[in-house]
């Protein structure tokens, strides 16, 4: 392990790197891993109390704090490297790309092998935490933030709290991606709305096709009206901010079958808002279910005043 690898490797990672000189003087994440080999042989020959003095002292320069008795492999970057945290009995193989805020910490209070084995070639992202006797396999990646408790396959890719498998188990490509961390609650998510949309349309098909009993019709028109009511009262006048149902525009809903008429009360049939306020309450009317089709009828009547200012609105209760 030469210090001429470890500034090459590092100018293969970090774009930002201009000069081996500057990746020499400037990369506080390859001076904590020089000081850590120091450290590491001092600990081997149980000069334990020198090991971790100078482990303390590579902490306060480079804010990055490894124990002397940690196992770093060869050609591990890290980059910018503030408050990483590498415990006592960890592992980190070769190959290894670890950004700032990682933890590699323990779970237990027993002098055992507590902490994570990361195997080759595995990326951590910034403030993702390893914790406990766990293996990282080969060729993996730790989104960042991701909060890590349970072993990782080779070649997968785990994000979230607690960290879960979002990427395929396979052969790690040779330049990753980092920006490419899939998001597992979310591809969740979107197959349940999936389904529940399919299900919803099977059973619109099956309400379409299911002939209603005696006296059901009835029942099922007064439901398709209240929930037209609740609908309308979603479609609100720009010019008053108000509802059109609390405004009195709305004077009679028909429900005749799967077929909704409403006819709307307007000053004039002129006024700038009827298209506007037509087309909202047809959208709103054929989400409802079971309303298949819908006809807005503008009456050439006057707007009642009177009979905004006496029906249960927002006008009265102001």
């Amino acid at each position: 392990m030469s210090i001429g690898e470890d500034i090459r490797n590092a100018m293969a990672r970090d774009p930002a790197a201009r000069s081996a000189i500057e990746v020499f003087f400037c990369y506080p994440g390859l001076h904590a891993i020089w000081f850590h080999r120091v450290n590491h042989w001092f600990w081997e020959h149980r000069l334990l109390f020198a090991a971790r003095f100078l482990s303390h002292v590579s902490r306060f320069l480079t804010g990055i704090e490894i124990h002397p008795a940690a196992k770093i492999g060869k050609r591990v970057f890290i980059d910018h490297g503030m408050g990483v945290v590498i415990g006592e009995t960890a592992e980190v193989g070769n190959d290894i790309l670890i950004y700032m805020g990682v933890v590699l910490g323990g779970t237990a209070l027993e002098k055992v092998k507590r902490h994570p084995t990361i195997e080759d070639g595995v990326i951590i992202g910034s403030g993702a935490s390893v914790l406990g006797p766990i293996t990282v396999g080969k060729g993996a990646k730790i989104g960042a933030g991701s909060v890590v408790i349970r072993p990782v396959p080779p070649g997968a890719t785990v994000v979230g709290v607690p960290g879960r498998i979002a990427g395929p188990e396979c052969a790690p490509k040779k330049d990753p991606v980092h920006g490419d961390m899939p998001d597992p609650m979310l591809r969740v998510i979107s197959r349940l709305l999936d389904r529940q949309n399919q299900l919803e349309d099977r059973l619109k098909i099956l309400e379409r096709v299911q002939p209603l009993l005696p006296g059901e019709e009835a029942a099922e028109a007064t439901g398709i009206e209240s929930d037209v009511r609740k609908a309308l009262a979603e479609v609100i006048d720009p010019e008053v901010g108000i509802d059109i149902m609390d405004l009195g525009l709305v004077k009679e809903i028909r429900v005749m079958g799967r077929r909704v008429e409403v006819d709307m009360v307007l000053t004039t049939t002129g006024c700038p808002l009827v298209d506007f306020l037509t087309d909202q309450v047809k959208t709103r009317v054929s989400h409802v279910p079971l309303v298949e089709a819908v006809d807005v009828q503008v009456l050439d009547e006057p707007w009642d005043w009177d009979r905004f200012v006496t029906q249960k609105g927002v006008l009265k209760e102001i």
